[in-house]
C-alpha cells in the first residue's frame, strides 16, 4: 500500500481542469447493459471505481470497442473515451470478488433485469462511513413486479413472463433519497410498461445527467432534478454518446484546499450550479469563489504545468482590465472558469449536510479539515452518513481540537496544525488529511491513500503542479527507512 508524504506549507497556485464525475460516470458505465448497441462515455476520469466497474461489466458480456477492434472490458483507456458493448446478455452473475470492491456494482442490478430479466448480484456490505443497506433498491425494484430472493449472499431476481410495469413508487428513507437506488430503478424502468412515477426521488445532479443519458438513448424521462421521476417505458433502447458532467465532489476539495493553504485557484470545467450549498458555506467561512469573464479567461492562457508561469499569466489577469465577472461566450453554469483565494483568517460557520441541493456529505471531512483553522467555533453535523468522523481521531493528532456528540461536532479553530502520521479510513477522509497536511507545519504522512484513488485521479501529481510538496512512496520503504532512522 502506498502512502503521501506531504511537507506542508506550501501555497497552491496555479489553474487545472475539474475531471469527469465519478459517481455520474460509475452508473452511466451500467446503462450498456440496457442495448445492445455501443455506448460511448466521454471524459470519464481513470480511477479504481471505474476500472472495478469495467472489470465487472467484462464478466457481464460486456465488451470494450476502440475503433474497429474489440479489447477487454477493462483494458487502459485514453483520453477518458470508453465504448461499451453488451454482446452476451446470458452473463448475469456480479460476484462477490469484484461487488465487494465498491458498492457502486449494484447499479448493474437495474439495467440486467430490464433487458435481460435475471440478474444475480453479490449484497453489497457495510463500509467504513456507516451501513448503507439497499432496501429501497429492492422495494422499488419489487413494485415493478420483479421477484427477489436470497442465496448464499447473493441478490436472485426475476422478471415475471409479463415483464416490468410501470406504477408509482416511494423511494424515500430515514436518511432521505437514495442516489443508486433512484438510478436502479430509474434505468429499471426504461423499458417498463406504463408509466412509472417514482417519488422521493434523488434530486443530484448525476441523477439528472443519468437522465439526459437514457433519454439520448431513446428513453422517455422527465422530472430529473425534482423529487418526482415520471418515466414512460419505450421497448428499447439504442446507443449514444455522451460526456459525463464535472465531478463537483473534486471541485470542492480543490476550493477547499485552495482555501487551506491561502492559495490562489483557477478551476476549468468547475460545476458551479451544483456547489452552491458549498459555496455559500465556502464564502460565508471567507473564501473567494470568483467566475472568470471569457477575456479573463483567455488571458491566463492554457492549461499551466509551470507554477511560475501561471502565476504570471495571473497576474496579468489580475491587474488587466478584464471584468472577471462578465459572462462567457459560453457561459453553461456546469462548466465554468473560476478562482478560488482566501482572506487571511478564517470565519467560522455552521453547516449541516443534507440531500442535493443541500452541503454534499462528501465534501463534509474536507470542509472539517479547513474549519480547524477558523477563527472561533464552528459546527458541522451529518446528517447522511451519521457516523462519518472517521477523520476527526486522526485530525487531532494533528493538534486539531474537535468535540463530538453523537453526529455533531464542534470545532474550535487553531493557529496552526502540525504535521504526523495520521491513517485514512475512507475516500472522503483521506481528501480531508491530505488537505490537513498541506496547511500543517512539517511532515504529514498519510498512510492508505489507495482510498483516494477510488475518486481522485493522480491527486499527488495535480497537487505538485500546483506548488505543493507531496510525494507518494510505498508504505514497505517508509518502514524500512524509519527503522535504519532509528
Amino acid at each position: 500500500m502506498d502512502s503521501f508524504v506531504i511537507e506542508g506549507g506550501s501555497r497552491l497556485f496555479g489553474r487545472t481542469r475539474i475531471n469527469g464525475s465519478k459517481n455520474a460516470a460509475l452508473p452511466m458505465l451500467a446503462t450498456c447493459l440496457l442495448t445492445d448497441q455501443p455506448v460511448t462515455l466521454r471524459d470519464v476520469p481513470n480511477l479504481a471505481d471505474i476500472k472495478n466497474m469495467l472489470r465487472l461489466l467484462g464478466t457481464l458480456g460486456v465488451v470494450r470497442r476502440e475503433g474497429v477492434e474489440q479489447v477487454e472490458a477493462d483494458a487502459p483507456y485514453t483520453d477518458g473515451v470508453v465504448t461499451l458493448h453488451s454482446v452476451d446478455p446470458a452473463a448475469s452473475h456480479a460476484r462477490y470478488d469484484i461487488v465487494k470492491t465498491m458498492r457502486a456494482s449494484i447499479c448493474t442490478l437495474g439495467p440486467m433485469l430490464a433487458k435481460r430479466g435475471y440478474a444475480r448480484v453479490s449484497q453489497p456490505g457495510g463500509c467504513a462511513i456507516g451501513d448503507r443497506p439497499i432496501d429501497l433498491h429492492l422495494r422499488g425494484l419489487q413494485a415493478l413486479g420483479v421477484q427477489v430472493t436470497q442465496s448464499e449472499g447473493d441478490i436472485i431476481a426475476k422478471v415475471p413472463a409479463g415483464g416490468l410495469v410501470g406504477t408509482t413508487i416511494f423511494l424515500g428513507g430515514n436518511f432521505g433519497s437514495t442516489v443508486l437506488g433512484t438510478a436502479n430503478v430509474m434505468c429499471a424502468a426504461t423499458l417498463a410498461k406504463g408509466v412509472t412515477i417514482i417519488e422521493s426521488a434523488a434530486c443530484e445532479p448525476e441523477i439528472v445527467d443519468l437522465a439526459n443519458l437514457l433519454n439520448a438513448m431513446g428513453a422517455r424521462v422527465r422530472g430529473a432534478g425534482s423529487p418526482r421521476l415520471i418515466i414512460e417505458g419505450v421497448s428499447e433502447l439504442s446507443g449514444t454518446d455522451h460526456t459525463v458532467i464535472p465531478d463537483r465532489i473534486e471541485a470542492g476539495t480543490l476550493m477547499i484546499a485552495a482555501a487551506i493553504t491561502n492559495g490562489d485557484l483557477i478551476l476549468d470545467n468547475c460545476p458551479m450550479d451544483s456547489l452552491l450549498a458549498a459555496t455559500y458555506a465556502l464564502q460565508t467561512a471567507g473564501v473567494h469563489v470568483t467566475p472568470l469573464g471569457q477575456q479573463a479567461v483567455a488571458a491566463a492562457g492554457g492549461l499551466a504545468t509551470g507554477h511560475q508561469r501561471h502565476k504570471a499569466s495571473l497576474l496579468s489577469v489580475i491587474t488587466g482590465s478584464a471584468d472577471p465577472g462578465a459572462p462567457t461566450d459560453r457561459d453553461d453554469p456546469m462548466r465554468r472558469t473560476v478562482r478560488i483565494t482566501c482572506e487571511r483568517f478564517l470565519k467560522p460557520v455552521e453547516v449541516t449536510t443534507q440531500p442535493h441541493p443541500g452541503f454534499p456529505t462528501d465534501i463534509q471531512a474536507q470542509l472539517v479539515a479547513l474549519l480547524t483553522l477558523a477563527n472561533g467555533n464552528s459546527v458541522v453535523t451529518e446528517r447522511i452518513f451519521p457516523d462519518r468522523f472517521l477523520h476527526v481521531a486522526e485530525l487531532l493528532r494533528m493538534g486539531a481540537k474537535i468535540n463530538r456528540v453523537g453526529s455533531t461536532v464542534v470545532i474550535n479553530g487553531v493557529q496552526r496544525l502540525k504535521g504526523a502520521p495520521v491513517m485514512a479510513s475512507d475516500l472522503r477522509a483521506s481528501a480531508g488529511l491530505v488537505l490537513a497536511g498541506l496547511a500543517a507545519e512539517g511532515t504529514t504522512i498519510v498512510n492508505r491513500v489507495y482510498h483516494l484513488d477510488r475518486g481522485y485521479e493522480r491527486l499527488e501529481e495535480r497537487l505538485r503542479a500546483l506548488g505543493a510538496n507531496v510525494q507518494r512512496v510505498d508504505e514497505k520503504e517508509l518502514a524500512g527507512a524509519a527503522v535504519v532512522e532509528a
